[in-house]
């Protein structure tokens, strides 16, 4: 399993997990990689650090650079303040998200803002539709469900 930092053209960044190179290399060949914020499918690497270990007795560094720990830091904060600000002001409606978002497009149910889930074919339907519906980088997960 590799991972990669990618971006998108609008400069959204995100994480992405392949089997290996070759995989990565076949899903962006395929067009297969899109942002998860704006859906764009101008996805690129960012240039990483390698991280091989050369020798057995070799040890990684066990105190980061203090910049990258912070970073993480602000990171992990940024999407805890997203979970929050959704679970408080956004109606859970579970995997009937689709119909509810097209209810509310079309005017047939009141307008709210609602999260749920919605499969690929789901989302790029409702897109085409013109319904306003955006996928997040995180999912969401409620603190009673966390050991």
């Amino acid at each position: 399993m590799i991972v990669y930092d990618l971006h998108c053209d609008a400069g959204h960044e995100f994480e992405g997990w392949f089997s290996g190179a070759e995989d990565y290399a076949e899903q962006q060949a395929e067009g297969m990689l899109s942002c998860p914020v704006c859906n764009s499918s101008d996805v690129r690497k960012l240039p990483t650090a390698s991280h091989i270990k050369t020798q057995l007795s070799a040890s990684p560094s066990a105190n980061p650079p203090a910049e990258a720990v912070e970073q993480r830091l602000g990171q992990l904060r940024l999407r805890e303040k997203l979970q929050r600000y959704l679970t408080e002001n956004f109606t859970d409606v579970g995997t009937a998200f689709p119909e509810e978002a097209r209810k509310i497009h079309y005017g047939e149910a009141e307008a709210r803002n609602i999260r749920g889930t919605a499969s690929d074919e789901e989302y790029h339907g409702l897109r085409e539709e013109g319904v306003e519906v955006h996928r997040l980088p995180v999912a969401l997960i409620e603190k009673e469900k966390l050991n």
